[in-house]
């Protein structure tokens, strides 16, 4: 799909898979496909909503024990979620020591209820909503990338596709799209929420800790 709002996301989340091994990581990707087709993996599988409900529980095998990846992919999937600071709590504890959690989602987006439509983040909102779910701010990577003419594009019923000479420059001010990477310590055994301060390419001043209840 060669939407505008997805280009610069999908280069900058293509340099991110590049500079890790990916042929040796076992790779889940929850509710779509495109990144676990795209780059070769020890192993991908996809976990699509009914039949994986991740808000509720974390993936299990057979036997009931908890399902272990190297990466959890949800791209354009968090927004959905009725309870997404659970769900991020849960894909903590799918990832085993050292693991990565890379997520991506829209800020400046119209509705669009796949079953439901509940959020938008920023690139410091989703650096929030990882390390309220536990992961350790030092190991986690955020940014965002929008601008205005693309914000009047996309607001037709239809989503704006890619055409040559679109404007894909960043416009900090008005971001479209935000994406994040969130690594498990590998010291880590269970995961332990807490709040701290935010430092990411998006947003230097201290973060303050989310009190509303999800």
């Amino acid at each position: 799909m060669n939407f505008l709002n997805r280009i610069v996301q999908r280069q900058e989340g293509a340099k991110i898979f590049e500079a890790l091994p990916t042929q040796d990581m076992s790779c889940a990707e929850i509710s779509g496909h495109f990144w676990a087709k795209k780059f070769e993996w020890a192993s991908a599988e996809v976990f699509h909503f009914p039949d994986y409900d991740v808000t509720r529980d974390t993936f299990r095998d057979a036997e009931g024990e908890i399902r272990q990846f190297d990466m959890i992919i949800a791209d354009q999937v968090w927004e959905h979620l009725d309870r997404p600071y659970a769900a991020t709590r849960n894909v903590l504890s799918m990832l085993k020591p050292g693991g990565y959690f890379y997520i991506a989602v829209p800020f400046f987006a119209k509705y669009h209820a796949f079953p439901v439509d509940c959020s938008r983040w920023t690139a410091r909102g989703l650096s929030n909503l990882l390390i309220e779910a536990g992961f350790e701010e030092e190991l986690i990577q955020a940014d965002q990338w929008g601008n205005f003419a693309a914000v009047l594009k996309d607001c037709n019923k239809r989503w704006a596709k890619y055409e040559e000479g679109d404007d894909l420059t960043n416009d900090p001010k008005c971001p479209i799209v935000a994406w994040a990477l969130g690594r498990k310590s590998l010291q880590s055994a269970k995961p332990v929420a807490k709040a701290a301060s935010v430092k990411s390419s998006a947003a230097r001043k201290p973060a303050t800790k989310d009190k509303k209840a999800v």
